[in-house]
């Protein structure tokens, strides 16, 4: 019994052996097509996927030399270089058989044909078509697997009160299927915590696809997520799976969300409420199965009273939501993970540095640290590389500092929390008291500015 989901095209000028191929099939495939004009083979391929197409050799009356056959053979390799074709042609010999093979063909019938013959042939064609692309498949996503097994990985690390909250939430999430968004300013490790969630979830094992929403542009988001086939635009040199199709089983996580505009967030919506994508180029949809996660820096509740993002949207991606706090807001995290980071790149660059001192620790636990754990990370690696002791003092450590413009505050306190409580009363002064617009000039959520008000008693 040939597969029931199996897609033939037959191509034959004869209307009898169109007729007689389609009552002998349409029992045992999914769907059968047939064409009487090889002609229109290119608008066809360009709409419809086959598992296979049975081609004749010869379309011109009286031809027998199997030339046209051959032509349009090559064309359809050019369409679909997966293409399964398998030549019928009431003039065979060994010759042709053979050259049909080395031009790409699956194989050759004979006409008259044997019908079990003709319908073993064409399941076993099914079942090559699904092979190749199930291979085409797992290549890709094998591709993309070490892709992500090449990046280098920091461990997510953190002793604070805050940072267990994340890790409980965690683990009381990753075993579910359930949308998380996560939320926190750049570089607080919001990739981190995905891939923490990818790697303690039953879909361990399968692809973790990640996505920069940022840094593609409006015209590109559909061909990255959704994929595209061939033809589809002036560049798609070959068809090309989406980042949807390429994550299906796994997890996808999609950073920056709340960079998309409003008709991109319309498309977003429509592929995660349908578990299903179409590729640009194409009417045939595809079923995805993926466990979502997503991220923003912004502040979508603020953006969404501002019509800024949709709220269905946001109630689709935010099942569950974690908050990431700022490093300054953690406390004695800053000196275990410059201890973290110090082991880290004193194996990397091969340096005998043993520790960081204690008026270099002061000077890190005093510092803002607007750029969060990457500008620590990045900090200590500069460090490591440049210094040429075995202990880092205060002095390797470079970190930037405002350039004083005019009105500005001159600190007479060097305590983190009075030079904080200084900085938030300015800048609600200079918004007249509007906390959306001193929240977003302080790089904070609106909760984070409210939580700090009360704190200093604002």
């Amino acid at each position: 019994m040939i597969d029931k989901s199996g897609k033939i095209l037959v191509v034959d000028d004869n209307e009898d052996i169109l007729f007689a191929l389609k009552l002998l099939l349409k029992q045992h495939v999914e769907k059968i097509t047939t064409l009487n004009q090889p002609e229109e083979i290119p608008d066809l391929l360009t709409r419809e996927y086959f598992d296979v197409i049975l081609l004749d050799m010869n379309f011109t009356k009286d031809a027998i030399s199997g030339q046209e056959g051959f032509d349009w053979l090559g064309k359809i390799l050019e369409l679909d270089p997966k293409a399964v074709v398998v030549f019928i042609t009431a003039y065979g010999d060994a010759e042709k058989a053979v050259r049909a093979i080395k031009s790409g063909a699956t194989d050759f019938v004979l006409k008259p044909w044997q019908n079990e013959k003709l319908l073993a042939t064409v399941s076993s064609s099914v079942k090559l078509r699904r092979s190749r692309l199930e291979a085409d498949e797992l290549r890709i996503r094998q591709k993309e697997m070490s892709a992500v097994m090449d990046q280098p990985f920091i461990e997510f690390i953190g002793n604070s009160d805050r940072m267990h909250e994340v890790f409980n939430t965690i683990k009381k999430v990753a075993q579910t299927d359930a949308n998380v968004l996560i939320l926190g300013e750049n570089g607080t490790g919001k990739e981190l915590v995905a891939r923490a969630l990818h790697r303690s979830s039953p879909r361990r094992d399968e692809v973790f696809i990640s996505v920069d929403l940022g840094s593609i542009s409006e015209t590109l988001f559909e061909s990255e997520l959704f994929g595209h086939e061939k033809g589809a635009f002036t560049d798609a040199k070959k068809e090309k799976p989406g980042r949807f199709e390429i994550a299906s089983k796994g997890t996808l996580f999609l950073d920056e969300i709340g960079n998309l505009t409003l008709p991109l967030q319309t498309k977003l919506l429509t592929a995660i409420e349908r578990r299903e994508v179409t590729r640009v180029g194409s009417n045939k949809s595809v079923s995805v199965d993926v466990r979502l996660i997503c991220a923003t820096n912004n502040d979508v509740y603020d953006m969404v009273s501002n019509s800024l993002f949709r709220q269905d949207l946001l109630y689709r991606v935010n099942t569950i939501e974690i908050h990431l706090p700022p490093l300054r807001e953690r406390g004695d995290d800053i000196a275990l993970l410059a201890s973290h980071f110090l082991k880290i790149f004193s194996k990397k660059y091969k340096k005998t540095v043993k520790g960081i001192n204690a008026a270099a620790i002061n000077k890190l636990m005093h510092y803002s640290w607007p750029g969060n754990v990457r500008e620590l990370q990045h900090a200590i690696e500069r460090a490591v590389i440049m210094t040429e002791s075995q202990t880092l003092e205060p002095d390797d450590f470079i970190l930037a500092t405002p350039r004083k413009k005019a009105g500005e505050l001159e600190f007479e306190s060097f305590i983190l929390d009075d030079i904080e409580k200084m900085v938030i009363e300015k800048v609600l002064k200079q918004n007249q008291g509007n906390i959306t617009q001193a929240a977003q000039e302080l790089g904070l959520t609106r909760t984070s500015l409210y939580r700090r008000m009360e704190k200093y008693g604002f």
